[in-house]
């Protein structure tokens, strides 16, 4: 049982007796009678896809022959962790077919059979239909977080998150579980602060994550897609595809969710695997290589999607990421297909970049930020409640005519004034708990300018005879306070 990032296994087998063309005829015939898709065959080797089963999401089998030995490599295209004794099986396959067919296949036979294969070889480089071979080129976990050719743009963006987790963590944000108010504090995504101005969180939202588990999930996504998919884009393409995918993701979020605090690279990593489907379906990859790989893509996006309807997941941000990437996806075919012309694919990503960041300026200003205006109203809401409350702070020795003057013109007005402004923002499209908040807040200053009141006729009438009305009211502003700090 293989086990690793992807699952391989590989066996060395030495061709003697046979010549390199005789045993590259007897191993293709063998892949054919194990009902495997050849994908693609040169006269050192080939590549083949077995078939998608409940358990298997197809394997890719590798020969290739060098000198007197030929090494036989099956790899899981899935990204599972684990292949259960799938890949050691296919070469297991494969070897018994071919000591069948040694028995069994005159040399003559192999002989005619190679002629008839010439023509459908064609040169490692002429093909730009190959499956990638980046994930082939590392020897240990350690190479996953280090650029190499084809693999240059993903282990940046993880080593990125990575260390932004940890500056996290060293600042004393909680490992497993942030709370809010530091997610918002390092640039998490929010409707209120984001439409407030701070644009900056549908981008920095990205590289955070909600605890240690968050990020090891979206990391383990994010290589696999990387590997599979940079090899194609290149640097340029696919750091563009992810930043803009991951703008779109926040963005789709804002809009559909009106107080959800949001973080974390998936709705980018989806952007990246909408990407790779958009090429599945065309013929920029070979035919079967594509359906092995578009079977294994669209098994782990459709069970991340079902997984993201419970509670407390950002499916919206998901699916926002999903479809912008199937179409950016689509935008880079052209410059896919004629990779000398750079003219062509930085107008293309220039022309994705205006878009995108255009759409998402537009929606993100036809978002009603509600929340946005009601903090805004409290805020004001607090500076007439210190102002009316100043009565109590005035020196014992106050003339009388001032004290009046100060209740009925400062504290009366101020308390009705808030009162205007709680009915003002009440007519916001707002949550239950909010209109109810604001209903306790009316009361409130109700009861403060009942008490004012009685407090005047007091002072004016120097009179003692309103202490027990003013003490009850007092009480019940001190339950309502105590209501509105959840005690």
């Amino acid at each position: 049982m293989a086990f690793g990032f992807s699952p391989k296994y590989v066996q060395i087998l030495p061709i003697d007796p046979l010549t390199p063309q005789e045993f590259l005829v007897l191993a293709i015939e063998a892949a054919k009678i194990l009902d495997w898709n050849i994908a693609f065959e040169t006269e050192t080797g080939f590549i083949a896809y077995t078939k998608f089963s409940m358990t298997s999401w197809s394997e890719e089998v590798k020969v290739t022959i060098e000198g007197d030995q030929a090494t036989l490599k099956s790899e899981c295209t899935g990204n599972q962790l684990m292949d259960w004794g799938k890949n050691k099986g296919n070469i297991e396959s494969l070897v018994a077919e071919l000591e069948l067919l040694k028995s069994t296949v005159t040399p003559e036979d192999m002989a005619r059979q190679f002629e008839e294969l010439k023509p459908t070889f064609a040169a490692n480089e002429e093909d730009n239909h190959l499956p990638p071979a980046t994930k082939g080129k590392f020897t240990g976990i350690l190479s996953l977080f280090w650029p190499s050719k084809g693999y240059f743009i993903t282990p940046i963006i993880v080593d990125l998150n990575i260390l932004i987790y940890i500056l996290m963590v060293i600042s004393g944000v909680d490992f497993m579980s942030p709370n809010t108010k530091d997610l918002l504090n390092w640039g998490a995504n929010f409707r209120p602060s984001t439409l407030n101005g701070e644009w900056w969180r549908l981008l920095t939202n990205v590289f955070l994550h909600i605890g240690l588990l968050h990020l090891l999930f979206n990391m383990y996504a994010l290589v696999y897609i990387g590997l599979l998919l940079e090899p194609y884009l290149g640097k340029l393409r696919f750091l563009a595809a992810y930043i803009l995918t991951g703008i779109v993701a926040s963005t789709t979020s804002l809009y559909m969710h009106d107080a959800t605090v949001s973080a974390g690279a998936s709705g980018a990593i989806f952007g990246m695997y909408g990407v790779f489907l958009a090429m599945l379906t065309t013929n920029f990859i070979e035919k079967s290589a594509r359906k092995a790989m578009l079977t294994s893509i669209l098994v782990f996006v459709a069970y991340n999607l079902m997984n993201g309807m419970k509670g407390g997941i950002d499916n919206a941000a998901h699916v926002g990421g999903l479809l912008s990437g199937f179409i950016i996806g689509y935008l880079y075919y052209p410059s896919l297909k004629a990779p000398d012309r750079m003219d062509l694919k930085l107008g293309i990503i220039s022309a994705v970049l205006i878009v995108v960041l255009l759409a998402c300026f537009t929606v993100g200003r036809r978002i009603p930020n509600n929340l946005g205006q009601y903090d805004e109203k409290m805020k004001n809401f607090a500076s007439m409640e210190s102002m009316a409350l100043e009565v109590y702070q005035m020196p014992k020795n106050t003339p009388k005519d001032t004290l009046l003057k100060e209740i009925k013109d400062r504290g009366l007005y101020y308390w009705n004034q808030d009162i205007e402004l709680i009915n003002s923002i009440d007519k916001l499209d707002l949550p239950d708990a909010l209109h109810k908040r604001d209903k306790i807040l009316v009361n409130y200053c109700n009861l403060r300018i009942k008490s004012y009141n009685l407090i005047y006729k007091a002072i004016n009438e120097n009179s003692n005879s309103y202490k027990d009305s003013i003490e009850f009211y007092n009480k019940d502003i001190g339950e309502l306070i105590d209501s509105l700090k959840g005690k």
